[in-house]
C-alpha cells in the first residue's frame, strides 16, 4: 500500500472521512441496520453500503439541513427498504411439493417379474411347489398346509426353506445373465 505521501490528497482525505464517520457513527449504524434486517451479517453490508455512499457524495454530509448521523441513519433505513423493495419484485420461490399420490412403476416391471417367478416356480420339483402354494397363496399356516399335504410339519418347513432357497437362486442367476 503507498504511504499518505505518494497518495493524491483527495483520496486521503477521504479515507479519513470514511474512517473518522464509521469511528462515531459505526455502533449507531450497525444497531440500526440490525434492528430494521434482524440479520447481523445483512447489517454489516448496510453499513458498509451506506459509508460506500458517504464517501462518494461527501458533499451531503455538509449540507447543513441536518445531522450526520441523521442523514447516516437515514441512507442507512434507504437501503433496506431498497433491498425489500427488490425481494418483493421478484416472485417468490416455490420449492417443488412431493406428489399427493404415490407414483405407480411400470407395469412393464411386474410382468417381467412375474415371469422370471414363474419361471423360477417351473423348475421346482411338484413337491416344493406344493408347499409354497399352499403357505404363500393361500395363507396356511405349517400346520394347516401339513394337514392339506398329508405330510408332517417339520417336512413343511423343511420344503419350503429349500424351495424359497432355489427360487432365491434362480432369481439370482436370471438378473446375473
Amino acid at each position: 500500500m503507498p504511504s499518505p505521501r505518494t497518495r493524491p490528497r483527495r483520496e486521503v482525505a477521504d479515507e479519513a472521512l470514511v474512517r473518522s464517520l464509521f469511528n462515531e457513527h459505526g455502533r449507531a449504524m450497525l444497531a440500526y441496520a440490525t434492528q430494521l434486517t434482524r440479520d447481523r451479517a445483512a447489517a454489516e453490508d448496510v453499513v458498509q453500503e451506506a459509508l460506500l455512499r458517504a464517501w462518494r457524495h461527501p458533499d451531503s454530509l455538509d449540507s447543513g439541513k441536518g445531522s450526520v448521523r441523521g442523514w447516516l441513519l437515514t441512507v442507512v433505513r434507504n437501503i433496506v427498504l431498497d433491498q425489500i423493495r427488490a425481494r418483493n419484485r421478484r416472485p417468490p420461490e416455490v420449492r417443488e411439493s412431493p406428489p399427493d399420490a404415490a407414483v405407480e412403476g411400470d407395469h412393464a416391471d411386474r410382468v417381467v417379474n412375474s415371469m422370471v417367478v414363474v419361471d423360477a416356480l417351473s423348475r421346482l420339483s411338484a413337491e416344493h411347489r406344493a408347499v409354497l402354494e399352499q403357505v404363500y397363496l393361500k395363507g396356511n399356516t405349517v400346520t394347516e398346509a401339513a394337514e392339506a399335504l398329508g405330510i408332517p410339519p417339520g417336512t413343511v418347513k423343511s420344503r419350503s426353506y429349500y424351495a424359497l432357497r432355489a427360487l432365491r437362486e434362480a432369481g439370482t442367476e436370471r438378473l446375473a445373465s
